[in-house]
């Protein structure tokens, strides 16, 4: 894997990987330089904050000597989300990409998510893994409020909102799932290297 690193202010370094699939091997990589104190794994690359006062070039060079094999998720417990698929748009998705509802729920289901990056608001999480055949972009027009527990697409990724806030995904269904509890340690449910599957129920 080569990659491009840039500078990020004073303390820190964007990192760009020539695949972006490698960005979670390159993130789980990273976190074992020294000097490093928290690593950003994004869609396409990874951000890495520096200790205050450590040799940003010298991080830079060790980046650019590191040897990236696969990610490895074998030590994440994979997430079983239950779906109810009877989402606004699950119908005229499928519609869109050439399947009859049932046809788009079996793609999603089937599919291996993987977590690739959180954002936008807390605990919601960006999965990896979504079939090309029924990728689709975002709406046109974003509803005003999408409810919690929404299970969407939109583009390669596959998701659902953690708390009621304005959005643009396709919604397919929806999950009693917590996704964020501060009560809970960690808070979010899914994190970047988290195995993720979507199973079908009916209630």
């Amino acid at each position: 894997m080569t990659v491009r690193v840039l500078p990020y202010g004073e303390s820190a370094l964007l990192v760009e990987p020539d695949d972006a699939e490698g960005v979670l091997a390159l993130a789980g990589a990273a976190r074992q330089l020294a000097g490093v104190t928290e690593v950003v794994p994004a869609a396409r690359t990874v951000l890495l904050v520096l200790d205050p006062g450590v040799d940003v070039g010298e991080v830079r060079r060790r980046l650019l000597e590191l040897v990236v094999g696969p990610a490895a998720h074998a030590d994440r417990a994979e997430v079983v989300l239950d779906v109810v698929y009877d989402g606004p748009d699950l119908a005229t998705t499928a519609a869109e990409v050439g399947l009859d509802p049932d046809g788009l729920v079996r793609a999603h289901i089937s599919a291996a998510h993987t977590v690739a990056f959180c954002g936008f608001v807390p605990g919601f999480a960006y999965c990896r893994g979504l079939p090309e055949r029924v990728q689709v972009p975002r709406l046109r027009e974003p509803r005003t409020r999408v409810p919690a527990g929404s299970v969407a697409i939109a583009g390669e990724f596959s998701g659902v909102y953690p708390r009621a806030s304005p959005g643009g995904w396709r919604l397919l269904g929806r999950t009693d799932a917590v996704l964020w509890d501060l009560g809970r340690e960690p808070p979010a449910l899914l994190s970047p290297g988290t195995p993720v599957r979507f199973r079908a129920v009916d209630r």
